[in-house]
């Protein structure tokens, strides 16, 4: 598909696409995170996510602008964008695609709904604003009591409750059959753990998954109300991302909410530092 001289061509595939656009994302490994971890699972396993993905680069004179990747039912995920006629591009190949919503860069994002929007595309509207950050070097907590290990099948209730709870708590609502999945893919360890911080009894919970060339990504990271403000999420957090960088790893990466103030500044405060801000936006359907 051409617009203007802007050339946009979907693959079929995880290893094309990333044949095409893998330079482009990796030069911006942060804030390409969720894509190249996306990818990253769907080379282990092309099915894991059912339905077959949609995979898109914009190119100008053999130069790679801009990159979209979706895996259905899930939103799409757009990247930096060096050409606006990108997202153009991209907006005039999506417009009839039965999309739930978009994420990706703040002003990215925005433009490509609006240009959506005057296609035809349904409307949409601001759902959720994140953060990105990367970490290189931990600094330690404070000392909380307490261990960490990794989850295993006999923790399948807690971790199916937490993660429904987590899933409610930061995108408003929790679909059972999507969290029963998510728990059987986290418990299968492929490419991904899940990790369990007890003291006396499991007390909170953080994933480590999504790899990117020289990273990974760290989330969710979910404890109780009840048992917040002990330092839990902390520890666990600052652990996991230890045994990664001590694993080989350069980064490690991870989301917040823009709202949650208590995440934004514990994370900081164990050396993740803001890197990008980003936006989910939700398009209206029909039903």
């Amino acid at each position: 598909m051409r617009h203007n001289d802007r050339v946009l061509q979907r693959f079929d595939d995880a290893d094309a696409f990333l044949a095409a656009a893998g330079d482009f994302l990796v030069a911006r490994e942060a804030e390409h995170n969720l894509i190249l971890g996306i990818c990253s699972s769907l080379r282990d396993d092309p099915g894991t996510y059912g339905s077959a993905p949609y995979f898109a680069v914009v190119t100008t004179a053999g130069r790679v602008i801009g990159a979209a990747i979706q895996t259905p039912p899930f939103r799409l995920i757009l990247s930096e964008i060096d050409d606006d006629q990108a997202i153009e591009a991209l907006a005039a190949d999506l417009v009839e695609r039965d999309l739930p919503g978009v994420f990706g860069p703040v002003d990215v994002v925005r433009a490509f709904v609006e240009a959506r929007t005057r296609r035809g595309g349904s409307p949409g509207r601001l759902d959720l604003s994140e953060r990105i950050y990367r970490l290189t070097t931990v600094r330690p907590p404070r000392p909380t009591v307490g261990g960490w290990r990794v989850a295993n099948q006999e923790d399948r209730p807690t971790v199916a409750r937490w993660l429904e709870a987590f899933m409610r708590e930061a995108f408003g609502d929790a679909d059972p059959v999507e969290t029963s999945t998510m728990t059987d893919r986290w418990l299968a360890q492929r490419e991904r753990t899940l990790y369990l911080w007890e003291h006396d009894e499991s007390v909170s919970l953080c994933g480590v998954g999504g790899p990117t060339p020289n990273g990974i990504r760290i989330g969710p990271v979910y404890t109780p109300p009840e048992l917040r403000g002990r330092g839990y999420a902390s520890a666990l957090v600052a652990a996991v991302s230890q045994a990664a960088l001590g694993a080989g790893r350069k980064y490690c990466f991870l989301f917040t909410d823009l709202a949650n103030d208590t995440s934004n500044h514990i994370y900081q405060a164990i050396g993740y530092e803001p890197v990008r801000d980003v936006d989910i936006y939700v398009f209206e359907r029909d039903g």
